[in-house]
């Protein structure tokens, strides 16, 4: 092969070396939507120190399917267990639910969803099969609307994509 092109077949595999090693970076960092969640122990303004309390940041266009505007992940109401969709299906149409809990003020307390007024979270149960009690996943629901899903009971949050 001539010097010429073996020069560039080189070049060639080197940007694709970075390009896969720049992608696999980017998902070992958490910018992907399967990433682990930020540690309790940060406060938001340590999380994302030019974000105004209480008001979440818009996340950058490339990440739009991944993140939400709330900051968090995301996932498509399709990908959610069924028995979320049949939460979600209860909560839509007012009940009745199954758990003498559900419909609860979520309190919010690790400050992993956005910050909003008392009251404004309410708390309902995903049925877990096989589990004695009720088990570790919720869907929280924000008074405008917007939903959130946890399967580690409130460890980590999900927005649900509707």
């Amino acid at each position: 092969m001539p010097r010429r092109q073996s020069n560039q077949l080189a070049r060639l595999i080197a940007v694709v070396v970075l390009v896969l090693i720049s992608a696999a970076w980017s998902m070992l960092s958490g910018n992907s939507s399967s990433s682990t969640p930020i540690a309790p122990t940060q406060s938001r303004a340590e999380r994302n120190p030019t974000q105004t309390p209480g008001r979440p940041t818009r996340a950058p266009a490339t990440e739009a399917a991944q993140v939400a505007q709330s900051g968090l992940p995301t996932i498509a109401r399709v990908q959610l267990p069924a028995e979320a969709r049949t939460t979600l299906a209860l909560i839509d149409q007012g009940g009745p639910f199954p758990y003498s809990r559900d419909g609860l003020t979520f309190q919010n307390r690790e400050g992993r969803l956005p910050s909003q007024p008392a009251g404004y979270y309410r708390e309902y149960t995903v049925e877990t099969p096989g589990s004695d009690d009720r088990g570790a996943r919720r869907i929280i629901a924000g008074r405008d609307g917007e939903r959130f899903y946890t399967d580690d009971h409130y460890d980590s949050f999900k927005e649900i994509i509707r």
